[in-house]
Formats: C-alpha cells, sequence, structure tokens
C-alpha cells in the first residue's frame, strides 16, 4: 500500500430526514420509485457507524425539508483548510441545499467562497473535485462548467488540472475516480473523453482501472478511505482482491436506497480535512485542460 491519504478522517453528512425522489436529474432517478424512510435511515447510520469504526469522524447537519437531495453533502461545498468554496448546483432543484449549508460552514469557523450563486456565474459542484498529487482534479462537462475551473485555480491559489466528462451516468467525477493513497487511486476511463482518461491514468502512478460495468453496476468509484479501510457501497470481486493485495481493509455498507437518487458512499459525505499547503501545492494559479502540460 502506498503512503496513506493525508485527508479522509473527518466528514460532514446530512442526516436523511426529507430524502425522496421528486425530480429525474440523473439517468438513476425515478419519481415512481421512491425511498423507504425506514431502510433509508438504517443504512445511513450504518454509514456513520462504519465510518466511525474505521477512526473517522463525521459533523452531521439536519436536512432541509425544500431539498431532498440535500444528503449528497459531497456537492454542498469544496473545504479546504478553514476556507470552503460553495458549490453553484447545475440544476435549480437543487440550489436551496447551498443555503443552508453555507451557514453551517460559516458557524464552523469556514470562510466562505461562490465561484457563482443565484443562477449567476459559472456552475460547480463540489463533487467533480479531488485534492490529488499536490493540485485539484476537477471534472467538467454534466454539472461543472468548464470556466468554473478557473474561478477555482484563481480563488485558491493552486493548479486545477481538469478532464472532461462524457458519461451521461458518470456526471459527476466522484463516481469514476476515487483515491486510495497517495498513489493509488481507482479509475474508471469510459467517464472521460479519450484525452482526459489518458491523463488522468498518467497522473496515477498506481491506478485501479475499472471497467464501465463496474463503475456503473457497483458504484465502488464512490467510496471513502479512511486510512487502510475503504467503505465501499459494493465490490466487485476482481476490485476486491486488488484493494486486498494493496493493504486495504474492505468494509461494504449497502446504501440500495441512496442509488435511487444517484449517490453512494462518497456522494453522502464531504470530507472537512483537506489541507492547503500539504494536499495541494498553493502559489501558481493555471488551469490544465486533459492531457496539456
Amino acid at each position: 500500500m502506498g503512503s496513506q491519504l493525508s485527508w479522509g478522517r473527518h466528514y460532514l453528512a446530512v442526516r436523511p430526514d426529507h430524502f425522496r425522489v421528486e425530480y429525474a436529474i440523473n439517468p438513476f432517478m425515478d419519481t415512481h420509485v421512491q425511498p423507504d424512510p425506514v431502510r433509508t435511515h438504517d443504512e445511513w447510520s450504518l454509514m456513520i457507524a462504519a465510518i466511525e469504526a474505521a477512526g473517522g469522524r463525521v459533523d452531521v447537519l439536519g436536512q432541509r425539508m425544500d431539498s431532498p437531495d440535500m444528503v449528497y453533502a459531497m456537492n454542498l461545498g469544496l473545504a479546504l483548510d478553514d476556507r470552503v468554496v460553495m458549490s453553484h448546483m447545475r440544476y435549480p432543484e437543487r440550489r436551496h441545499e447551498t443555503l443552508s449549508a453555507a451557514d453551517w460552514f460559516g458557524d464552523h469557523g469556514f470562510k466562505r467562497s461562490w465561484i457563482g450563486r443565484d443562477a449567476v456565474g459559472a456552475h460547480f459542484e463540489a463533487g467533480d473535485a479531488f485534492a490529488w498529487q499536490g493540485d485539484l482534479v476537477v471534472g467538467y462537462g454534466p454539472r461543472t462548467e468548464e470556466q468554473a475551473l478557473k474561478h477555482l485555480a484563481d480563488d485558491l491559489g493552486v493548479t486545477v488540472r481538469g478532464f472532461q466528462i462524457v458519461h451521461p451516468g458518470m456526471y459527476h467525477m466522484d463516481l469514476a475516480f476515487c483515491p486510495l493513497s497517495a498513489t493509488q487511486a481507482m479509475v474508471c476511463p469510459s467517464a472521460f473523453d479519450a484525452d482526459s482518461a489518458q491523463a488522468l491514468l498518467d497522473l496515477v502512478p498506481d491506478p485501479l482501472v475499472l471497467t464501465e460495468e463496474e463503475a456503473l453496476s457497483t458504484f465502488c468509484a464512490n467510496s471513502i478511505v479512511v486510512d487502510n479501510t475503504v467503505i465501499m457501497p459494493a465490490c466487485p470481486d476482481r476490485v476486491r482482491a486488488q484493494l486486498e493485495e494493496w493493504g486495504f481493509e474492505v468494509v461494504i455498507v449497502e446504501v440500495a436506497e441512496f442509488l435511487k437518487g444517484g449517490g453512494a458512499i462518497r456522494c453522502l459525505t464531504n470530507p472537512l480535512d483537506v489541507r492547503l499547503g500539504r494536499d495541494l501545492a498553493v502559489g501558481g494559479s493555471r488551469v490544465v485542460l486533459g492531457a496539456g502540460t
């Protein structure tokens, strides 16, 4: 196993008191197939327990009644040090979420900034962004606009590497990319255009390459890592064998009710312990798209 990730031990999650499928903004959502409230709460509680058992910590934010997708906390904002870049959701149905999230971050000492808000400015959703190899890697296309990458680079003073997502079922980066350690990550090339897929694979010293079927049928890239524990919604045998060979412990938490909204473990959690200057090389803002240098 490579050196452990320096982040991923402290998360924000949203209690699913009002989770339902009121609209369809991704291929997995069907308003005729509603989550069961009891099973939803049971799955969420088991996820929290698994994170804590692995040594992690979880802060909990209450859910707005008018924001059924707010449970997917990863998309509320990108937290770095004592700063947070709030998401500007592409779909107006989700924009209420960031109002309460911004209050929570402000109350907990985070300095807030916005790339866009109130339907003005570039769309940015934090499920598209990860700290990796000293840079910020960001997927763009379905949800985050390319224009947002420059704003992120300038606002944070970091290098942003952009990867164009073209697969409609992997509309966020966190459905196709999962950092595991300082050198290892799960990557599904099918999510990206050819140049972006190759550039992302080139960026990861030890990639665990996922097939399109593995990524879509199991959501296995939508997982989180707490030290050497990978908490996953499901895990194909081939993927499990590689993870265990690398020294990871695989913990499965089924989140079938949340898959009805198009998200799993990573979507339900937002890391609060990413650090500028350690996880990201601060000081030279620039944007690199796909295979660019």
